[in-house]
């Protein structure tokens, strides 16, 4: 048994998943898409871009829900660009937005504008009503530099809140244990945790929840509706189009669920029993 589903009141040999919805705010397309999926039973949590165009629409689609927030300091699309919420000049890329990679942010950020950047979003989230349950690093910005991943974890023990963090494969690459520097600060994180990218929705989802460790894991999925915008906007539409249509509506993913007897948390309960220690 990990700590973590001992703490949540599992039994030893229990496998628990918590299904987050990803990119709230990016896109309209993503807002409507994942508001379908949490009413379908499987999903179970969400987080939000606040710097992106569309966060203000979802704050208010979502207004006194559970929502995460998803530390933003990249925006990776060339035909759509979003930036800092701050006076940030480092945070920026040579055409007014965050930079494309995580790479060009770990050159060229200050950690100090980083800090300022990753609290406001929080404090905004927060002022537009949103109830914050945990916080994670959109494109492990955040994740894969130590010095990064230490104003990461400052920020999460600041407001009590539990955090994504990477996979053990992640954490070798990254060169420092990250998850035991968050264990050994108090704060909660899934055991394991599994981005669903490829085109085979179905097939790859089908491999994760077969071989569920004991423990909880996370499955970070990004549905989105099939919109011209969508089409637009991301190269990988199509794998985000088949994410939404096999979890808002088909009903196999919630049986598949039941049927392996996996139990469903959500980052509510993580950040509830941290809150309490």
């Amino acid at each position: 048994m990990t700590e973590l589903l001992e703490r949540l009141g599992g039994a030893p040999t229990d496998r628990g998943l918590i299904i987050t919805a990803a990119h709230l705010g990016q896109s309209h397309a993503a807002n409507v898409a994942i508001a379908k999926c949490l009413g379908s039973g499987a999903v179970t949590s969400t987080e939000m871009m606040v710097p992106c165009a569309w966060a203000r629409d979802a704050a208010a689609r979502f207004a006194d829900m559970p929502i995460g927030v998803s530390l933003t300091l990249n925006a990776e699309f060339d035909n759509y660009r979003w930036g800092p919420i701050t006076q940030a000049p480092s945070l920026l890329d040579g055409d007014g937005g965050f930079p494309r990679t995580s790479a060009d942010s770990w050159e060229h950020s200050d950690l100090e504008e980083v800090q300022r950047e990753c609290r406001a979003q929080i404090e905004r989230a927060s002022q537009w009503g949103c109830d914050l349950t945990h916080l994670s690093t959109y494109t492990n910005t955040l994740l894969m530099r130590p010095e990064f991943f230490g104003a990461y974890l400052d920020l999460a023990l600041e407001m009590r809140l539990p955090m994504r963090l990477g996979s053990a494969a992640e954490e070798r690459r990254a060169g420092f244990p990250f998850r035991r520097l968050a264990s050994e600060a108090g704060v909660l994180a899934p055991d394991y945790c599994v981005h669903i990218t490829s085109d085979t929705v179905r097939k790859q989802l089908e491999e994760v929840l077969e071989n569920l460790d004991v423990g909880v894991t996370e499955i970070v999925i990004a549905p989105a509706l099939d919109t011209p915008e969508l089409r637009a906007m991301d190269p990988g539409w199509l794998y985000r189009v088949e994410q939404y249509l096999l979890v808002g509506h088909d009903h196999w993913l919630p049986n598949t669920i039941k049927h392996t007897q996996t139990q469903l948390f959500s980052y509510t309960d993580l950040r509830d029993i941290q809150r309490s220690s």
